[in-house]
């Protein structure tokens, strides 16, 4: 209840001012800022996934299995799943812009280090600490977005971010292909690991000082009331759920695909399947059309589409045609794209406080299912060639429709009391 001495005017006022902190589209700050995570989003994605498109040739020199190499993936994702919680605990005391520097500077200077890995333990201690130090980025990004921009403008601001994700996933795989079939894979992550570098720095010069961050102290019991919160709430769950159920399937079939594609009946040079990853590029524009696909459809009728994408490209993906599968990994990463947009920006807009935590969890969830849909898929795919990866896949997806059915019904049985 306001205070009965305070005029309306000045509560206007203040409210006004409140309003006007938030950074707007069009104005120079909100740019800098979309700018600035941009870099950061695709620095990230740079790094996180700049040896999956590198596996074949990994595997052969190194002389491991595809489930041994595919771990350079699985325990990055996995220490960035680990760091995630944490790491979000500390932006809350000194702030999201100064965590998001720290990670993505501290990783590219590690990325610089992990062409020189003697051996793959090496490389996987070198890949694991290179996720812990990348934590600090999605654990705080979109409690920043949901801070700092126009509550009007965040879905908008969180689907360009999720674009710099999947630009940088995208330029990953290609550059590294390109780059491996003439001068070999550790040439490849150093050039990797430079580009990084470049986003990092020009993430400190772009990005905006925040304006409406409020430190606060570092508390285990509030922490844990924080999370116990969220852990409670039935709609982030599903969110988390579906968070990490679209990423297993996203995590196995880009693992998988490289070794699918160097081997008969296709037979490709390493540079070739690199440039494959180009349909990273839907991912980027379906990434941006999400906020319109849920204004339009709502958010679980935005969600059937990516499920259906998803499960649809996994099936055309089984024939043994180059434009079949190509046709098949347009339609995976769209709907996965449109998923991973559409969950994560409801979980910043569900939690009302202790949205770095609730980011986090949903990140966390998130990256857990990469590094065992990555694991799965690179076994199933040992064990039963691409048919078998597939049908991982597909069940995935399956779960996947299975919890947005119940949300949806859960949503109705709500709707039907009030």
């Amino acid at each position: 209840m306001p205070d009965v001495d305070t005029p309306a005017s000045a509560r206007t006022t203040t409210a006004d001012a409140a309003t006007e902190t938030k950074l707007l589209p069009g104005s120079a700050a909100y740019r800098r800022a979309i700018l600035a995570l941009f870099a950061a989003g695709t620095a990230t994605f740079l790094l996180l996934y700049s040896t999956q498109g590198l596996l074949p040739a990994i595997s052969t020199d190194l002389a491991v299995s595809p489930a041994q190499a595919s771990l350079t993936v699985s325990m990055t994702t996995a220490g960035l799943a680990i760091a995630l919680i944490p790491v979000s605990a500390l932006s809350e005391r000194y702030g999201r812009t100064p965590v998001m520097a720290v990670a993505v500077v501290s990783a590219a200077l590690i990325g610089l280090a992990v062409p020189f890995s003697p051996n793959l333990t090496v490389l996987v201690a070198l890949r694991t600490l290179q996720g812990v130090a990348l934590a600090g980025l999605p654990a705080t990004a979109m409690a920043y977005l949901a801070e700092e921009v126009s509550k009007k403008a965040i879905a908008s601001a969180i689907g360009l971010y999720v674009a710099g994700n999947s630009l940088g996933g995208m330029s990953s795989r290609v550059i590294a292909g390109l780059v491996a079939q003439f001068a070999g894979w550790r040439v490849a992550l150093g050039v990797l690991g430079v580009l990084s570098l470049g986003c990092a720095v020009a993430f400190i010069l772009l990005a905006p000082k925040a304006r409406n961050f409020t430190p606060s102290p570092i508390s285990p019991r509030a922490l844990l009331a924080t999370f116990t919160g969220h852990v409670r709430n039935p709609l982030l769950l599903r969110l988390y759920l579906l968070g990490m159920l679209f990423m297993a399937v996203f995590g196995s079939v880009y693992t998988v695909l490289g070794y699918r594609l160097t081997a008969a009946p296709f037979d490709l040079p390493d540079g070739l399947v690199g440039s494959i990853f180009l349909v990273y590029l839907v991912g980027t524009a379906s990434s941006a059309a999400a906020g319109k696909l849920v204004a339009r459809l709502g958010r679980r009728g935005a969600l059937y589409c990516g499920i259906v994408a998803v499960a649809t490209g996994l099936l055309l993906s089984l024939a043994d045609s180059i434009a079949a599968v190509l046709a098949g990994l347009v339609l995976i990463t769209a709907g996965f794209f449109t998923g991973h947009s559409v969950a994560s920006g409801a979980v910043s807009h569900t939690a009302t406080s202790g949205r770095a935590q609730a980011s986090a969890l949903y990140l966390t969830a998130y990256y857990i299912g990469n590094s065992v849909g990555g694991t799965v898929g690179a076994a199933a795919y040992h064990d039963g060639g691409w048919p078998a990866a597939t049908a991982v896949g597909l069940a995935v997806m399956a779960a996947a429709a299975g919890v947005t059915l119940y949300g949806t019904r859960a949503a109705r049985r709500a709707a039907a009391v009030s």
